[in-house]
């Protein structure tokens, strides 16, 4: 098993987006193409390959400063809700571990997004190489403080293996389901 990382403006190969396509987009009926995120061009991607073939893919960008991390996906027709702790005005709560996610301190932040590995190799540890390897270049990269995303409900137990942490309420993504915000400091 190999791991790759693709740094912004690093091209990425055609198989890393077919099995992002595969994992994420086809099982929702979403159209091909759609698997293409906006941002992608500045994103840090990290992949695994077994013998050349890409088995397990993910993404992390950095939130702009004055971003919340909202997001409207015109080609799968979804939308995700802002991290409350990087909107204006937003007051400190808990996370569910029952940590204070403090008001200040949180940027530069980024964001994982579109993770996800072939079925006949999960549980092998292989998706958290990759998260493991996009959080450490995150901040090698940007200086990233912590990170974000919106975990479907079934990948919460996934990510709360590596020391990420619910907060706020469950939501519906629409079009792809059920979703709650996670975060992590650094």
């Amino acid at each position: 098993m190999k791991t790759q990382i693709k740094l912004p403006e690093q091209a990425v190969p055609e198989a890393y987006f077919d099995v992002r396509y595969e994992i994420l987009r086809k099982p929702l009926g979403s159209p091909k193409g759609s698997e293409r995120l906006g941002g992608d061009d500045e994103a840090i991607h990290c992949w695994v390959e077994d013998e050349g073939k890409v088995v397990a893919v993910g993404r992390a960008h950095l939130i702009p400063e004055n971003a919340d991390g909202s997001a409207f996906d015109q080609k799968a027709k979804s939308a995700c809700p802002p991290f409350e702790p990087l909107c204006a005005g937003y007051k400190p709560m808990q996370d569910d571990s029952g940590l204070e996610i403090p008001s200040v301190g949180l940027r530069p932040a980024v964001q994982v997004r579109a993770m996800g590995t072939l079925d006949e190799y999960q549980g092998q540890g292989i998706a958290s190489k990759v998260l493991d390897a996009l959080e450490k270049e995150s901040v090698t990269v940007w200086s990233a403080k912590t990170g974000w995303l919106q975990a479907r409900v079934e990948a919460i137990p996934f990510y709360e293996a590596n020391a990420w942490c619910c907060f706020g309420s469950e939501y519906e993504v629409p079009n792809v389901g059920p979703h709650v915000s996670m975060w992590k400091k650094f």
